[in-house]
């Protein structure tokens, strides 16, 4: 069973934890226990980590969709506590320090036995697919790419399951028909749209929020 846990997001669905603008996720039960961006603020991401008995040190790897802000300013205070990571970037991000390794990804590429990056699309953005023996779990983070360009980018590696993150502007819904579980965070402007649409494959997001796959 594949667990993702939203850490840092627009909302929160407890009142304990902060929210921000900005995305971040934990990945567990793929192999390694992945740290999915970092949101805005360090001391946003680590205390509501803490809130939800997350320890930092528990991360294996760090995997940064794009170099935008509010997925990567977090990074610095994560790595003070956990320098013991290796970091994996689109070719596009720069900068990372602390970090054991750090590795920049600019074409598909096998992270680990379930654990795959599309690469850098657009010039700006990778993101993830978890593989099950129910399907693809696709995670990204603001899908600047286009989610046409990642679904595609993705399709040779089996059928879509699941989808998490923020999608931006996308209003092509139709290309989530066959998707059976749907769960919109962060940046995602036409939420209430896709909402109506699949009613019933709509996860809730906000920081938290627990998806198990």
């Amino acid at each position: 069973m594949i667990t993702i846990t939203i850490l840092y997001d627009n909302t929160a669905i407890h009142h304990t934890l902060q929210s921000d603008w900005g995305f971040s996720c934990l990945i567990q039960g793929a192999g390694q226990t992945v740290l999915f961006d970092t949101g805005a603020d360090g001391s946003i991401l680590l205390s509501n980590m803490e809130k939800l008995n997350i320890d930092p040190i528990s991360v294996d790897l760090v995997f940064i969709s794009h170099s935008h802000f509010d997925h990567t300013g977090g990074l610095s205070g994560f790595l003070r506590i956990n320098p013991d990571v290796t970091v994996f970037c689109p070719t596009s991000f720069r900068g990372v320090r602390r970090a054991r390794d750090v590795v920049y990804v600019d074409q598909l590429e096998k992270i680990d036995d379930q654990i795959y990056s599309t690469g850098e699309l657009g010039g700006i953005e990778q993101s993830m697919v978890l593989m099950t023996k129910q399907g693809l779990i696709l995670v990204v983070g603001c899908a600047h790419a286009g989610m046409e360009n990642i679904l595609q980018a993705v399709a040779h590696l089996g059928e879509v399951r699941a989808v998490v993150g923020g999608f931006h502007g996308f209003k092509n819904f139709d290309l989530f028909q066959n998707v059976q579980n749907i769960c919109p965070t962060h940046c995602t402007r036409y939420q209430e749209e896709l909402e109506r649409k699949y009613p019933d494959k709509i996860l809730r997001g906000g920081a938290g929020q627990v998806l198990q796959f």
